[in-house]
């Protein structure tokens, strides 16, 4: 039975097969890496590790509403989100096969990311009804799944009091900026990057936003919710309804790979919104523990452990 500070990940599950490169190619380019590295990743299954170990010992639990495929992929990954201490009962098997993401990074550790969704794309909400939405404190989504069904997820928990956390990465395609009012009516925290701000923005009217701060305090404003831009080296901003802004610095790094760095903030964050913890000190807690995530290489490899983040307000 899960405990009233639960949270649940409704998202996608990956493979990510990852190639280290001097440039990143170009269309019709090709380039050669020395090898190719296998990771767990997928947006649904990052957050949820980084909530996972973030919440260690806490007696927050994490569980994962997902879909792998019936291949050695799909067993690999259901092993991983076990080791890392989530519960797996809502992972489904899918006749398709497990989701892989095709990533390349560069000598910088900035990356591109070829996503194939294959078993993420059978991921159902109405299974979900077999299990109790009471305990659940936050329901953490993507757009990496369908999103009709991301919606069905998000208002069965909604409905027991439960808060809804969208981390709107990646943005929403043109065929679906016509549902981002109904994505944000029933949100109370939207996480985004810079781009992603200004794009939702200008889909919902605010063309003319030229700074992703001042999209971000448009959307605040339009749904009353908290509105958060992760602004990597930068660190993150968020703006709320009320107009109240909050801003929080992040470490001086030098990256490897910024793979997962946005889904372990997304995770870190939510724990610390499940523990009661001010906003600003779940901000400083995710930006730190981002930055430590692009230390290694793979989304999760790095993403840090709660005993890495005590005290890590002091390390920013």
């Amino acid at each position: 039975m899960a405990t009233k500070h639960a949270i649940l990940v409704f998202g996608s599950i990956n493979l990510d097969l990852v190639a280290r490169v001097d440039a990143i190619a170009r269309p019709g380019e090709t380039v050669l890496s020395p090898r190719a590295d296998s990771f767990f990743g997928g947006k649904g299954a990052n957050q949820a590790v980084a909530a996972a170990r973030s919440a260690q010992g806490t007696g927050i639990t994490v569980t994962m509403a997902g879909a792998v495929g019936p291949d050695p992929f799909g067993e690999a990954c259901l092993s991983n989100l076990k080791d890392n201490g989530v519960d797996t009962r809502l992972v489904k098997i899918a006749s398709e096969p497990t989701g892989c993401a095709f990533i390349t990074v560069d000598q910088r550790g900035e990356n591109a990311i070829t996503v194939a969704s294959g078993a993420n794309m059978a991921l159902q909400a109405d299974e979900l009804r077999e299990y109790e939405a009471a305990p659940f404190a936050l329901i953490v989504l993507q757009m990496e799944v369908p999103l009709e069904q991301s919606l069905a997820a998000a208002r069965w928990v909604k409905e027991s009091g439960a808060k809804v956390l969208w981390n709107l990465a990646p943005a929403p395609p043109a065929q679906q900026r016509g549902r981002l009012d109904e994505i944000l009516a029933i949100v109370d925290f939207l996480v985004v990057n810079e781009h992603e701000a200004l794009a939702v923005a200008a889909a919902l009217g605010r063309s003319e936003a030229e700074q992703p701060e001042e999209a971000a305090a448009f959307l605040a404003r339009l749904h009353d919710l908290t509105c958060i831009v992760t602004m990597g080296a930068k660190g993150a901003i968020a703006f709320e309804g009320s107009g109240s802004r909050t801003s929080v610095s992040a470490p001086r790094i030098a990256p490897i790979d910024t793979t997962g760095a946005g889904d372990t903030f997304v995770g870190v964050l939510a724990t610390g919104i499940a523990e009661g913890f001010p906003l600003e000190s779940s901000m400083e807690r995710a930006t730190f523990a981002a930055s430590q995530a692009c230390l290694m290489l793979g989304a999760q490899a790095g993403m840090p452990w709660r005993g890495d983040l005590e005290g890590s307000s002091n390390k920013i």
